[in-house]
């Protein structure tokens, strides 16, 4: 059963599950250093994508879904 268009989900391949957090993210070889892109995660992949992106040194900030604020808006 696919989630109703709209729902947050989890940018872990294969995950269908609704996220939960927003990964902040900075390649700075790509990116301004102002830039930020994200990743949604659950529960189960907040810690291996924050881990993913920390080892590569581009995780800037874990922030709850529903205190984000986009930056760019």
């Amino acid at each position: 059963m696919s989630p109703p268009p709209g729902t947050p989900q989890c940018s872990a391949k294969g995950c269908h599950t609704d996220a939960v957090w927003v990964l902040a993210w900075n390649n700075p070889k790509l990116h301004t250093p102002e830039r930020r892109k994200t990743w949604l995660a659950c529960e189960e992949h907040r810690e291996h994508l924050s881990k993913f992106l920390g080892v590569r040194g581009f995780l800037k900030d874990v922030v709850r879904l529903e205190d984000w604020q986009d930056p760019e808006v």
